[in-house]
């Protein structure tokens, strides 16, 4: 049976404010520009840092995906966010049926701070979810943001 929920983690040299700090403020700079729902290259990608806020990609032809909605910010601690991202790699029209991701940055150390991150309520999305949680949580998925999340702190 799959799981609804992703777990994956990784440790960085970091203290947990600068961790929090570099996730939430540079989101763009570990985010794969090929996973894009857009029909041109993605100029950027807009992690707005703050509840209420959006995460959306923005192409190069000036267009805009939102497929992230910011649930919970509490710095240095924990993030939460939608995934408003279905089955079909479309845009969830309905809000309810969306997952959510939390990014909890837990101190090891003044200068080592764990990254736990949960993909969770992935059945949420309906008829399909198994592929879904299949595909965030393979090496193209989550795995590869976290490792290039890592390599900025190389």
């Amino acid at each position: 049976m799959t799981e609804t929920a992703v777990n994956r983690s990784v440790v960085i040299d970091a203290p947990v404010e600068h961790a929090f700090k570099v996730f939430t403020e540079r989101f763009g700079d570990f985010k794969p520009r090929e996973h894009n729902l857009l029909g041109a290259p993605i100029a950027e990608t807009v992690f707005e840092a703050r509840a209420g806020g959006s995460i959306y990609d923005r192409a190069e032809d000036g267009t805009e995906c939102r497929w992230g909605r910011v649930l919970v910010y509490e710095p240095p601690s924990r993030v939460v966010f939608s995934w408003d991202i279905g089955v079909q790699w479309q845009i969830e029209a309905d809000t309810a049926n969306a997952s959510e991701v939390e990014v909890r940055f837990v101190e090891e150390s003044p200068s080592r701070t764990r990254v736990e991150l949960e993909h969770r309520h992935i059945d949420r999305h309906g008829p399909g979810w198994q592929s879904l949680a299949e595909a965030v949580g393979n090496d193209q998925g989550w795995p590869l943001y976290l490792d290039r999340y890592v390599a900025l702190f190389g």
